[in-house]
């Protein structure tokens, strides 16, 4: 081999190692990474998507652990399970922290806290307060106990694996216990209190955790990289229409432009942003639980609108829609939590503005369809004319009907300038009698 060929050979070699050099360097920077997840928002099927998004991606780049800070006044029970279900079943361990300051894990968020391979809490928060509740309302004593003990026993099936104290959690079910995050600790509910995250991760460090499944993982945080997995454009925009509020709004104002089209046809603008906005509005109720009974409630405002407009009740019908409108967007969602049901002052808001529009508009169609046609023949029915030639033989005649002369006949003797009614319209001979 000649010279240069051996120092080709060298080169090489030496671009190789390095590339192997950064690949191996590269790997203790993949596997010593955080995944950090944020949920700080109700809990429900979009905060659901994410964290079992956020737990594969973890999983895929061989996170050390996964920090799931955690801000919620609740939310639905089934997307708790799935959301428990999945860090259960989360091949990286799962570290739940209820921070910053003044942040709370209410109902479906402790039932999260709890089902963490640590739990922690930072000072100022609060959990617990998870007594289940059914579309808002009070249970008769049979349905309480029932629901009571099914989130109890399922509370229970996972916080005894866990190594934390059962009854004091069953007490946040039963009797909506809550603590702060020093009675938390004290009552081992928690693992510890951090004043952040970075002090969280620090103290984490080399402390050994026992794995839903059983198994001990020392956990070795120290130095590592987070990574922060923030929701997706997909993500966030679905959370927002998940929010009763906005949803029962789009639907709204959707049809308000719905009808604006239909007053002002071919203007195009307005139909097209209106249905845009009415189905967004009903794609985000299909994300929440609703009472069909509401929906009953709607359907039948409309109809008493409507009747309003064809039998006169002097108000009394219209008023009864308006009612009917408001209460069934009051009660069209039946969250489990104030923030995941709609708030009376958006109902009344809705339901009175929509139900003037709509009784407005549907009085003015029918008053338009009532009135007489003022175009063509059939405009002549009815209106006042007068005699200006008669023609005894032939029974006929010639009538004056606003600055137009028409061919005329009746069954009686008219005499020139007399005032006579148009009865009926027979082709372009008009049918008149006297007045």
């Amino acid at each position: 081999m000649s010279y240069f060929g051996r120092i080709w050979c060298v080169f090489v070699v030496l671009f190789a190692g390095q590339c192997m050099a950064n690949a191996v360097t590269s790997t203790p920077d993949s596997t010593g990474i955080v995944v950090r997840l944020g949920i700080h928002d109700t809990i429900q099927p979009v905060t659901a998507d994410y964290l079992r998004r956020g737990l594969t991606e973890a999983a895929r780049m061989h996170a050390r652990a996964v920090l799931l800070s955690l801000g919620t006044p609740g939310g639905l029970l089934s997307s708790t399970r799935d959301m428990v279900a999945a860090i259960e079943d989360s091949p990286v361990p799962v570290i739940v922290y209820i921070g910053p300051a003044g942040s709370r894990a209410g109902s479906a968020g402790f039932f999260l806290l709890e089902s963490a391979d640590v739990a922690a809490m930072a000072p100022g928060t609060n959990a617990g307060a998870a007594h289940p509740i059914v579309e808002g309302k009070t249970m008769d004593p049979v349905l309480k106990l029932k629901v009571e003990n099914d989130a109890a026993a399922f509370l229970r099936s996972y916080v005894e694996r866990r190594g934390r104290n059962v009854e004091a959690a069953e007490d946040a079910v039963r009797n909506s216990k809550s603590y702060s995050e020093q009675e938390a600790l004290r009552m081992k509910l928690v693992d510890m209190v951090a004043n952040d995250e970075a002090s969280l991760l620090s103290a984490l460090d080399g402390r050994e955790i026992k794995r839903f499944n059983g198994n001990p993982e020392t956990l070795h945080l120290r130095d590592a990289q987070i990574v922060a997995v923030p929701m997706s454009v997909r993500e966030r925009l679905l959370d927002k229409l998940a929010s009763p509020d906005l949803a029962v709004l789009l639907i709204v104002l959707g049809g308000l432009l719905i009808y604006l089209e239909f007053n002002v046809p071919g203007t195009i603008v307005p139909g097209s942003v209106g249905t845009l906005l009415f189905l967004l509005g009903v794609f985000g109720l299909n994300l929440l639980p609703i009472r069909h009974t509401s929906l009953m409630l709607l359907v039948a405002a409309f109809l008493l609108i409507a009747l309003e407009v064809k039998f006169a009740s002097h108000g009394v019908l219209a008023a009864a829609g308006v009612g009917a409108l408001v209460f069934g967007l009051a009660t069209l969602v039946d969250g489990p939590i104030d923030e995941m049901r709609v708030h009376l002052g958006t109902a009344i808001g809705a339901g009175l503005g929509f139900g003037t529009v709509t009784f407005g508009l549907a009085w003015v169609a029918m008053r338009a369809r009532r009135n007489k046609v003022l175009t063509g023949a059939g405009a002549m029915i009815g209106r006042q004319a007068f005699v200006r030639a008669v023609y005894p033989a032939l029974g006929t005649g010639q009538v004056e009907v606003r600055g137009e002369l028409w061919q005329a006949r009746t069954n009686g003797v008219l005499a020139v300038g007399e005032e006579v009614l148009v009865k009926s319209v027979d082709g372009l001979v008009l049918v008149v009698e006297r007045a």
